[in-house]
């Protein structure tokens, strides 16, 4: 078959690949005991970011710093439970503008899971399971012309959107009975009775591939898509065979080094309490990791084994995603980016999970295969790099979009700081802290 001519007569498509709390370490490139073909091939074929931190460690800051490239503090969506404002500036709205095809698929969580008088979520219970609304609700939403949308990780009460419409199109109209109903607090662990066939990363990928198929078949317009899978994010599930493949006792947990949080705020001393007293940090919002995080070493090892498995489900499906970028000829003119919205601890400090807590393990693994017109990048970069500050790449795929340097500059330079033109030797990290 003979290799796609490149195009350089109109903008790049763009494709924007994120999980969900994903520790650095999990790419098998850097880390043997996990399988990660697909991210491994994305390693090769591209530059991956050595040091790439998240404004914030909790998802729905951050994930707002990925769309409008401003800090929490600016954006407003400082915390879980803070609804980013539907009129504010986004990536997705200014390559709209600029003549793309625009799509979010997967997770939001721009809005928090309850509406307020003040603050209306579609997030939230019971729309969340409104299929009659979600069947003619598909944007455009945050500056995307069209969402598929499912807010839920594993088998949260949160599920419904667009994945369950599609779960009933696909046959399993039982669907509800592998979630867990809302205001249930019941948990399974680690072996989910979901199908592998009806996983929401299969959904994802879908309907990933459906919409480049549609951009590809209507004209030719670029098209930018941010895929945002839900995986790795606890509760730690997944179906088989994923559940399987690693055996927890060959698994290394993170440890705690005696007295290292001597020298730390007081918040993270009281991790290691039984029953710490957090006051203040839970209001006026519950605070994520404001608790004790002292567990127990042969149940984490077994978190760690589902943990792995749902990350190489994951990679399995963005493999898929990739294997039709080339069958369509549509890779060469594809900018491919992958990161997750913020890192995650199992075992590293005595901590687990997430929270206001910034070590390196708040990383975020960010990978980018550049365009063939661009030629080949270095496969490593040492240089911090912020998510959701687009620094020189976004203002460049703006420009060339006809939208001009200043539709990513602007955000650029408000994640830069005051006076800041170009990069920083450090990262700036946002959390919010009582007093």
């Amino acid at each position: 078959m003979s290799t796609p001519a490149v195009r350089t007569d109109r903008p790049p498509n763009i494709l924007l690949i994120t999980s969900d709390q994903q520790h650095y370490d999990t790419l098998g490139v850097t880390n043997p005991r996990i399988q990660t073909p697909a991210l491994d091939r994305l390693c090769r074929e591209g530059t991956r970011f050595d040091r790439a931190y998240c404004p914030n460690p909790v998802c729905t800051p951050s994930r707002a710093s990925i769309i409008t490239g401003l800090y929490p503090s600016v954006h407003g969506a400082w915390t879980i439970g803070v609804k980013l404002p539907e009129d504010a500036p986004t990536v997705g709205g200014q390559l709209s503008e600029a003549g793309y095809q625009t799509a979010l698929v997967g997770k939001a969580h721009f809005q928090p899971l309850a509406s307020r008088p003040d603050s209306e979520s579609l997030e939230s219970q019971p729309t969340l399971r409104d299929l009659d609304f979600w069947r003619e609700f598909r944007g455009p939403w945050y500056g995307f012309d069209s969402i598929e949308l499912a807010r839920n990780h594993t088998d949260e009460s949160h599920s419904g959107q667009h994945y369950a419409i599609w779960l009933e199109e696909q046959g399993l109209t039982d669907w509800r009975d592998y979630f867990l109903a809302p205001g249930d607090p019941g948990r399974r662990r680690h072996r989910w009775e979901l199908p592998e066939g009806f996983h929401y990363s299969k959904w994802t990928a879908d309907k990933t591939i459906e919409f480049i198929d549609r951009n590809a078949a209507g004209g030719g317009e670029p098209f930018f898509v941010w895929t945002s899978f839900q995986d790795p994010h606890p509760v730690y599930l997944v179906p088989e065979p994923w559940v399987s493949m690693y055996e927890p006792a060959e698994l290394v947990p993170g440890r705690l080094t005696p007295g290292e949080h001597d020298r730390n705020p007081p918040h993270f001393a009281k991790t290691q309490q039984r029953e710490p007293d957090f006051g203040d940090w839970h209001r006026p919002y519950a605070a994520h990791g404001c608790h004790s995080h002292l567990h127990d070493e042969g149940e984490l090892r077994r978190d760690i084994a589902s943990y792995y498995g749902m990350i190489s489900l994951m990679d399995h499906h963005i493999g898929r995603i990739l294997d039709a970028l080339d069958q369509r000829g549509l890779a060469a003119d594809t900018l491919v980016v992958f990161t997750t919205d913020h890192g995650h601890f199992i075992g590293q400090h005595g901590l687990i999970a997430k929270g206001p807590f910034h070590y390196e393990d708040m990383l975020a693994p960010s990978l980018r295969r550049p365009l063939a017109r661009e030629g080949p990048r270095g496969p490593r970069r040492r240089r911090p790099a912020e998510l959701g500050r687009p620094g020189p790449d976004l203002p460049e795929r703006c420009a060339a979009a006809g939208s001009g340097a200043d539709a990513g500059g602007q955000p650029a330079r408000r994640m830069a700081g005051p006076g800041s033109e170009g990069s920083r030797p450090y990262p700036v990290r946002e959390s919010p802290q009582p007093g």
